[in-house]
């Protein structure tokens, strides 16, 4: 049985409403699958256009842009991080 690497996932957000639910919906999602991830919020205005994002909130995965200018809900997650 081969052990799945860590998932890095990036909530890019400057800390709005949108952003926060979000993140709560990244958190259940994760914790719903099971998954070892690590939940990286970035609130730098800079550095999430930078990753190409101009509208918030934004969600990458493993370096992925997966979602920009709408919060994803937790089944939309869950398809995502189980790719």
């Amino acid at each position: 049985m081969s052990v799945k690497p860590m998932v890095k996932i990036e909530v890019l957000g400057t800390g709005c409403a949108k952003c926060r639910r979000l993140v709560k919906n990244v958190e259940k999602a994760v914790a719903d699958l099971g998954i070892d991830a690590e939940i990286i919020k970035v609130e730098d205005i800079t550095a999430i256009m930078d990753r190409g994002v101009m509208l918030t909130p934004g969600l990458i995965v493993d370096g992925e842009l997966k979602v920009s200018g709408r919060v994803a809900d937790v089944n939309e997650l869950k398809e995502i991080l189980q790719g």
